[in-house]
């Protein structure tokens, strides 16, 4: 998968070009009653818009809730965590006593601090925790001890789950969803609770819920009757103009994928072209964000030949359109092009994250049908072929969901792209969903614009076929790792594949975890070149040399354990994509004439980047 663990997220105390003035958190006189009285009018009629954007689009029949098995699925969940807890009255006992022994030693403290003396907090928020950042969380000894009391709580439930004795797969799950309540029912995300959003709504005399009423009502109609929280300004950015705008034509398509050949800036260019496979799930331009940030903007500068797969945003007419298809019609039909276009047989191919998994199940299709030897080398970023440490989003992948969502599918044809996004999105609730809601809908602040996270919000359908195959053969059975998964007839075997392999997994990924890519780069039948790049699943792969930001991690090629590898690795400063383009190098030096987009085979279609990509979910 891509998507999408991005960068820090503005804070909910961040302001943007539409935030109230810096002072508009002072409650600095008294409450204008009438403006108060005006204003929670107006609240209450703009929540009567949001509940009309709610209600209309089910009313109508074009919404249908199926929340039902979500929620079930979560109370069967902890109710496996409780039936293990309840089962033995001295474990509850002892459970039950944990907890009431934190509240005794929070009233303790806080009659301490109330009384004028120091007392040592009994819980504190980790570091990188900013919901309480506001001095008052910790001055005021109210929401002090309101602070330690979530906390507490919120710690002992996670520790009744890690204690408990049930099987690995339900203990992830209750993990993830006590986080997602813990995250939900957070002090900081109410007004009456939020010393800071009680001081911005009695200094603004509520004006600040009535702009975030609005926004809400905006964001549940921009979702069709389902909350799409806004996460930047999405009216600063335009694909084409300021997003995915390196020059390049569009020199081939079909009904699953256009292919872009970007134009050169050099006179002359390595002899292998680089084809890029993105993920389908998302849309490829988080590779051509702005000049600055564009890894292949800056892959052009450096003197390669770019071509991009752009994976069209599919309909129902799609939805038979299997993992085959895609590998035939899409990687396979892009190498082709991409030879004939370039003039040269040989190619470097590059996949990101899902995009990265096709291409090593492409490479080793290949050789099992002991075709196509033209390939130099192949590149994965962010990429799992092994599904053994997949993360968190193991958490929406077993039996029974698995076929709940080929249900839907099934009626519908594709997966919505709002599904998929907000998988990714809670997956990060504390960075990606609640500052959003405390920050637009409590503060009533516009969130800034964010390339990265318009990205995020622009997602995409999947085809029910294609994703089945995923979800089953990958996540669920593991069937590539495991060499039981075929394809177009032949038996896919990564220790096949033995080209030159670099691979770049992201030290903070809650996608494709480090652990995982490291695992399962062990598969395949050659040393891999192994880096590791500080921060997440996007903000550590688009890391430009420019910015001087981050760091990289190098050492030898994946075997053993990944804590021992990263004791031994040495740190780099910076991005990891001039390493690349050495190692890139270094397999075949030799340069040619620079290419113009579709040389003499292919005639351009439009300019890039295409017009699927601006084809909205």
């Amino acid at each position: 998968m891509s998507n999408r663990t991005i960068v820090q997220p503005p804070r909910a105390n961040e302001r943007s070009d539409a935030s109230p003035k810096p002072d508009a958190g002072k409650a600095d006189g008294p409450i204008d009653l009438e403006a108060f009285a005006g204003n929670l009018a107006r609240l209450v009629e703009e929540g009567g818009k949001a509940m009309a954007a709610y209600l209309r689009p089910r009313e109508d029949g074009r919404v249908k809730d199926d929340m039902a098995e979500d929620i079930a699925d979560v109370m069967k969940t902890l109710g496996q965590v409780a039936e293990y807890w309840l089962q033995d009255p001295q474990r509850t006992i002892d459970a039950q006593s944990r907890l009431i022994g934190g509240y005794l030693s929070l009233w303790s403290s806080t009659l301490k601090r109330l009384s004028g003396e120091e007392a040592e907090p009994v819980a504190t928020p980790e570091v990188r925790d900013t919901r309480f950042a506001d001095a008052e969380w910790s001055t005021n000894p109210f929401f002090d001890a309101l602070k330690q009391t979530y906390l507490l709580t919120a710690n002992w439930a996670e520790k009744l789950v890690d204690d408990a004795e049930i099987d690995r797969h339900t203990k992830h799950k209750a993990e993830f969803y006590v986080r997602q309540i813990a995250s939900a029912v957070s002090p900081s995300n109410f007004v009456l609770t939020n010393p800071e959003l009680l001081r911005t709504t009695l200094a603004s005399n509520g004006e600040n819920l009535v702009r975030g009423m609005k926004m809400l009502a905006e964001d549940i109609e921009a979702g069709g009757g389902d909350l799409k929280i806004r996460q930047t300004d999405t009216t600063k950015f335009k694909v084409g103009e300021n997003l995915a705008a390196t020059p390049g034509k569009v020199i081939f398509q079909n009904e699953l994928m256009q292919l872009i050949q970007y134009a050169p800036t050099t006179e002359t260019v390595l002899k292998p072209p680089l084809v890029i496979v993105p993920p389908w799930i998302n849309k490829f331009y988080v590779l051509d964000l702005n000049a600055e940030k564009s890894f292949i903007r800056w892959a052009v500068a450096q003197g390669l030949t770019v071509f991009v797969i752009s994976w069209v945003n599919p309909d129902p007419s799609h939805a038979n359109k299997g993992f085959e298809s895609y590998m035939q019609d899409g990687v396979l039909k892009a190498m082709e092009v991409a030879r004939q276009a370039s003039g040269s047989r040989d190619l470097h191919m590059a996949g990101y994250c899902v995009g990265g998994t096709m291409l090593a199940i492409t490479l080793a299709w290949l050789a099992a049908a002991r075709k196509d030897k033209g390939i130099r080398s192949a590149t994965f970023l962010t990429t799992q072929v092994d599904f053994t440490y997949a993360g968190d989003l193991k958490v929406f992948i077993d039996e029974e969901q698995v076929a709940a969502i080929e249900r839907r599918m099934l009626e519908a044809g594709v997966l919505e792209g709002r599904r998929m996004a907000n998988a990714f999105n809670m997956l990060r609730a504390n960075d990606l969903i609640w500052p959003y809601v405390v920050n637009n809908y409590l503060k009533g602040q516009a969130p800034f614009p964010f390339d990265m996270l318009y990205w995020n919000a622009d997602s995409t359908r999947l085809p029910a076929a294609n994703h089945s195959f995923y979800l089953r053969s990958c996540y669920l059975e593991n069937r590539l790792a495991k060499g039981e998964l075929t394809l177009g007839g032949l038996k896919i075997d990564l220790k096949r594949v033995t080209l030159p392999t670099y691979s770049l997994a992201t030290r903070e990924d809650h996608i494709a975890p480090a652990p995982s890519v490291f695992f399962g780069m062990q598969k395949f039948g050659t040393p891999t070149r192994f880096v590791l790049a500080a921060s997440g699943h996007i903000a550590g792969v688009i890391n430009p040399p420019s910015r001087a930001k981050y760091q990289y991690w190098t050492g030898p090629s994946p075997s053993g354990a990944y804590e021992k590898w990263i004791d031994d690795a040495e740190a780099h400063p910076g991005s990891w994509w001039p390493d690349w383009l050495s190692w890139i190098e270094a397999i075949e030096p030799r340069r040619v004439p620079a290419r113009v987009p579709g040389g003499k085979k292919f005639a351009p279609i439009e300019d890039a980047p295409g017009s699927y990509v601006k084809v909205k979910a």
